[in-house]
């Protein structure tokens, strides 16, 4: 049959009309082979969100507005600490809380080392400038604080000492936390000295900047053999899989001061992990002659203890911290404690082997500005100085 010419013409103009129609609408040209199909999320349900182009305007139904704080003043004097920005914005999260910021009215919070962004309410921002202020106006000069770790054999030294101090609320379940003036602090341990069951483990200066933190840690690998595993080449055709617990200490403080230096806000992060007891359990595993080959595996029995608390009190009285009866785990811990060189907390006397379950006490003292009052340690390098602070516990975070 003859093709018109006309006819011909005429089809190629509607094949042409269909796929601009096809391209603007955003349906496939099942004329065209080159034209993609938009792509599908993963659901199939509809397209990929648009990337690029400019922001979108930010809400403001709840009176929010962008405000830009200057952080230059205070992180110029720790040019030897590592985003030392993070600090300020720890110390804002745990005075406002973490919710508000992932939550409405919309808002966010942002630092780098020399500006602090914030868009949210005026509440709101009422409440990071006043941690602001205490970084930026407050003291830039590293602070120095006394922590003395001791044991008692015996909870009964709350008899006598009752009467020296003041007991204020803890959420950490079975710690008690006390305040006393430092006049009573010295009485307290002359009291304490004469027991026959009081260990004083050890008395240490940290040197903290005022908001950053100070970690002290002492960790050793434990190992154990967990189960056993098919080897068909050895005899017996078993060989033991061990397992490790990480056993130890890790203990961070942060403290923050007032303005004027009459108050103390710390925030203190202690845990504890000990092996008391490897169990030893037996296993009857088959062998290819019909008989049983016995096996022995350990289950550890592990005692864990956690504190997360925040404290304000007086800069001028002391805050003294009773543990609990802890557990004494065996063996000899590693000497790796972080910054102060080796053992400085004499953790491995307080929990050396042989010994009973003690009553472990923290005290914790603020005693002013660093420099001139200290002498570097001979045992290892300077702390290093991180983030994590109340008469009441202000909760955890």
């Amino acid at each position: 049959m003859l093709e018109s010419p006309f006819l011909s013409h005429r089809v190629g103009r509607l094949c042409m009309a269909w796929a601009v129609a096809c391209t603007l609408w955003g349906a496939p040209s099942v004329l065209s082979q080159d034209n993609a199909a938009p792509s599908l999320n993963a659901g199939g349900s509809g397209l990929q969100p648009r990337r690029g182009g400019p922001p979108p305007n930010l809400p403001s139904d709840a009176g929010q507005y962008w405000k830009t704080y200057d952080l230059a003043p205070y992180t110029r004097e720790l040019k030897t600490v590592d985003r030392p920005q993070q600090a300020v914005v720890d110390w804002i999260l745990r005075e406002t809380g973490t919710d508000v910021w992932f939550s409405d009215p919309f808002g966010f919070l942002n630092a780098d080392r020399d500006t602090l962004r914030v868009y949210h309410t005026a509440a709101m921002h009422e409440a990071v400038e006043q941690v602001y202020e205490r970084f930026v106006n407050g003291t830039t000069v590293p602070q120095l604080y006394g922590l003395r770790v001791m044991a008692v054999g015996s909870p009964n030294w709350r008899t006598r000492a009752h009467s020296l101090m003041q007991s204020v609320p803890v959420q950490s379940p079975g710690v008690h936390a006390y305040l006393m003036p430092k006049e009573n602090a010295a009485i307290f341990l002359a009291m304490l000295r004469g027991r026959t069951d009081y260990r004083e483990i050890s008395a240490v200066d940290v040197v903290v900047h005022n908001g950053q933190s100070q970690t002290l840690e002492q960790l050793r690998g434990r190992n154990y053999i967990e189960n056993y595993q098919v080897a068909p080449s050895a005899w017996p055709p078993y060989m033991p899989a061990t397992g490790q617990i990480q056993e130890g200490y890790h203990l961070e403080i942060s403290p923050l001061l007032s303005l004027d230096k009459k108050l103390v806000d710390l925030v203190i992060k202690c845990k504890i992990d000990q092996v008391e007891k490897l169990n030893d359990v037996l296993l009857d595993l088959p062998l290819q002659n019909g008989q049983l080959y016995t096996a022995q595996i350990q289950v550890p029995q592990i005692v864990s203890w956690r504190l997360h608390e925040r404290f304000r009190w007086p800069a001028d009285q002391v805050l003294l911290l009773s543990c609990g009866v802890v557990a004494s785990p065996a063996g000899k811990p590693n000497e790796t404690l972080l910054g102060l060189g080796s053992n400085a907390l004499g953790l491995d006397r307080l929990l050396a082997p042989g010994r009973d379950r003690a009553d472990a006490l923290l005290m914790i003292e603020y005693r002013g500005d660093a420099p001139g009052r200290v002498l570097p340690t001979a045992t290892g390098p300077a702390p290093t100085t991180r983030s994590a602070a109340n008469p009441l516990s202000r909760g955890r975070y």
